[in-house]
């Protein structure tokens, strides 16, 4: 009875008249008790909320004119003064807040907490009303659970109030609307009046830092540095090609048909053996391309006939793949592989015009594709229909101007060097072509078929094959509304001087690999290249886009070129490149690997958010008793944010109540299983799509990852179950229709993918 009692006194109001007015009283809106992860929460609301119409801002509303800078995170990154700190002319006074809480331990709760202020916006940085200022004008977006048509939480008009969300009432251990004093530190209470510990310090007895990134999303960060794990003792064929195939969800890996040997002999339903030497009855029994099982590492045999050593691909609208180039007989091929259960590939040895070995594939806005470069081959095509073929290419002098030959002194002869095959070429947002060969590149137009201008030389060495750097089209970060050019930048890291492969194809001197990166804004009409040191040189590496929009970088070696036995000492070393970090804190070295994965290695991202590592073979054939043996071994390498500890902010995406075929510029549905209360769009969401690279050489053809816009959460569509809805890209020209891994990125922590097809 008591307990009831104090429950009814706390909602009725109470009446009384004053000088023949009459006043409203009510102490407590409500007091509310919550538990999650025991941990329990506390949280007082006393009267209106402040900052409403009807009681003035509370002091630290006051003390924050510019709603950005936070009162829980310094804003070093950006310099914005510290409150309680003061420049000469521009003294600042430490919030209530900071006052009792040094350590900020304690979270308030108003507009614009490390985010930009709500319903304004730059021309670089749109940003939409919260849903707040927008007063809902759709309340009845479709959840497809039961609830569609309530008007959402906490959105409450005049007419229409509605209660806020637990998560809105809960942020994210003691929340107070007014000024929190004297409330003891979470963990450190008085010796009589204990606080329990938050939910990460009691998972985290380290406390995880947290680190706000250009967009002010915030990643908890917790010095893991990752994991290796030997997943496969035989991969069945060296993976000198990789890439995931869509609908089988298996890693697609070749090699080259030269040898006529690998380690899986062709079973007896892809029987008859092919027959490399009619006149001398030579055979090839042997699989030179598998289908590997990224759950159970079981292999799937395909059978290939044309020579696919160093040749290019890319998938097409309906998640096929098609490869182009290689070997002699293999040069002028287009293959095609479908992506059904007992499919094999389909080739065509007449398809292209001109042979293209060590050439790169690219995957236009309207899904078909451009072959660049190879030896000897200064020109570009498109790849014809299937079973056509064409009967010329389209020469490219810049491909010609960036080929280095080398005369040794007192020689007649020259060494070719070349240093411009398998050119780096991605799409950038605005339709042209980004293409890079040794150390120039242009922007290209291939509609046009011109050249729009060309970009400053990247100085340092070679950046191309053999001299072999990596280079990455950093993610694009989307809105909902977006502008009209969409920025985007480019990363070029690692390579070998200009006439390093001179002296390591012909008296084995190998030269130090190159340890910087550049990187340029595509969109900037005077754009310059930015330079940034790596923690070390690195030749032959890999570089993967991780689901967070970071970089990985990994496999390769410190000294030497590509090429048989043209390198030395394995860099065994991952690092991260935080793209959204500032210059000079960007690179973060990760645990180290044992196994040497030099010249074609290969790296493939997962939708885990592992990363599968195979191949290597500096060797002309298997070879096993050398210093760097034929590679048949698999990994799989975990990142950073796949730290055990983290595993309770990791969100489950219900694949089968989620959109999974999207249209250009349209909203479409990601629903996810949490044990978060509530997911926050403004400052710890991502809904992020990656389009899976084929990777071979150090190149990583057609990769890129694109950072959506979140239109709203609808969170609770469900007990545990929170509903996002996402912006799709507006264009082919940012995103190439065809098959993406979708993930939900929170706290710095992405989901498993699902496929996502865009048409």
């Amino acid at each position: 009875m008591a307990a009831m009692f104090f429950k009814v006194l706390c909602i009725l109001p109470i009446f009384f008249v004053s000088g023949g007015a009459t006043f409203f009283w009510n102490p407590f809106f409500h007091i509310q008790f919550q538990r999650q992860n025991n941990n329990p929460s506390v949280q007082w609301h006393f009267g209106p909320q402040q900052g409403s119409d009807l009681v003035p801002p509370s002091p630290v509303q006051q003390s924050h004119p510019n709603p950005s800078i936070s009162a829980g995170f310094h804003g070093d990154q950006y310099n914005i003064p510290i409150q309680g700190s003061e420049t000469g002319n521009n003294p600042i006074h430490p919030s209530p807040v900071q006052q009792t809480h040094p350590q900020q331990s304690i979270s308030t709760v108003f507009s614009g907490d490390n985010i930009p202020n709500q319903g304004s916006e730059t021309r670089n940085n749109p940003i939409r009303p919260s849903p707040e200022q927008q007063t809902h004008p759709e309340p009845s977006i479709s959840t497809g659970f039961p609830g569609d048509n309530i008007p959402k939480q906490g959105g409450e008009t005049r007419n229409n109030p509605v209660p806020s969300s637990p998560v809105q009432q809960t942020h994210p251990s003691i929340s107070a609307r007014l000024p929190a004093n004297n409330i003891p530190k979470q963990g450190r209470g008085p010796r009589n009046n204990p606080v329990p510990s938050s939910p990460m310090q009691q998972t985290h007895p380290k406390q995880p830092s947290v680190s706000a990134g250009d967009n002010n999303i915030k990643n908890v960060e917790t010095g893991y540095k990752g994991k290796w794990e030997l997943v496969s003792q035989n991969s069945g064929v060296s993976a000198m090609h990789a890439i995931l195939l869509p609908k089988v969800n298996k890693v697609l890996m070749y090699d080259a048909t030269i040898w006529r040997v690998s380690k899986f002999p062709l079973p007896p339903q892809k029987m008859p053996c092919h027959m490399v030497d009619p006149v001398n009855k030579i055979q090839d029994c042997w699989c030179h391309s598998v289908l590997f099982d990224i759950e159970t590492a079981q292999l799937q045999a395909l059978k290939i006939e044309t020579d696919t050593w160093c040749s290019s691909g890319g998938l097409t609208i309906e998640g096929n793949l098609v490869s182009t180039g290689g070997y002699r007989g293999g040069a002028n091929t287009a293959r095609y592989l479908s992506t059904c259960k007992n499919c094999d590939w389909k080739e065509y040895p007449t398809a292209l015009a001109e042979p293209r070995w060590y050439a790169t594939q690219v995957t236009l806005p309207d899904g078909g594709f451009i072959v660049v470069g190879g030896r000897d081959a200064f020109s570009y095509e498109y790849i014809p229909p299937e079973g056509k073929s064409n009967k010329k290419a389209i020469f490219l002098p810049f491909l010609r101007d960036t080929t280095d030959n080398f005369i040794p002194h007192g020689d007649k002869n020259f060494f070719r060097l070349e240093n411009n095959l398998y050119p780096f070429v991605h799409l950038s947002p605005d339709g042209n072509l980004f293409i890079f060969a040794n150390n120039r590149s242009i922007l290209f137009n291939p509609t046009a078929n011109k050249v729009v201008r060309e970009l400053p030389v990247l100085q340092g060495g070679s950046r191309s094959y053999p001299a072999s750097g990596m280079s990455v089209l950093l993610p694009i970060k989307l809105y909902v509304e977006n502008a009209i050019s969409i920025s985007a930048d480019v990363l070029v890291c690692g390579g070998a001087k200009w006439d390093a492969f001179y002296f390591a194809e012909t008296t084995k001197q190998f030269m130090p690999a190159l340890n910087d990166c550049g990187r340029i804004s595509l969109m900037k009409p005077n754009a310059v290249w930015k330079k940034e040191l790596m923690p070390s040189g690195r030749v032959m590496g890999d570089m993967t886009i991780l689901p967070t929009g970071d970089v990985l970088l990994i496999n390769g070696a410190k000294t030497g070129t590509s090429a048989w036995g043209d390198a030395e000492e394995p860099n065994l070393v991952p690092v991260l490149y935080k793209s959204r970090t500032k210059r000079g804190n960007r690179f973060q070295e990760l645990a180290a690997g044992t196994i040497p994965r030099m010249y074609h290695s290969s790296s493939v991202l997962l939708p885990d958010g592992k990363v599968l590592i195979a191949g290597s073979n500096t060797n002309n054939g298997y070879l096993y008793d050398v210093k760097y043996p034929t590679e048949l071994r698999v990994e799989k390498f975990s990142p950073h944010y796949l730290d055990p500890a983290l595993a309770t902010l990791r969100q489950e995406i219900m694949v089968e109540k989620s959109d999974k075929v999207i249209s250009f510029g349209k909203r479409f549905s990601v629903k996810v299983r949490s044990k978060e209360l509530g997911l926050n769009k403004n400052d710890d969401l991502n809904v992020t799509m990656y389009a899976p690279a084929f990777t071979t050489h150090g190149i990583s053809m057609n990769q890129r990852l694109l950072i959506l816009g979140v239109v709203n959460v609808a969170n609770n569509v469900w007990p545990g179950i929170h509903n996002i809805i996402a912006m799709a890209p507006p264009s082919g020209k940012v995103a190439p229709p065809g098959y993406y891994l979708l993930y939900v990125v929170y706290k710095g922590v992405p989901s498993v993918a699902m496929w996502l097809q865009i048409k």
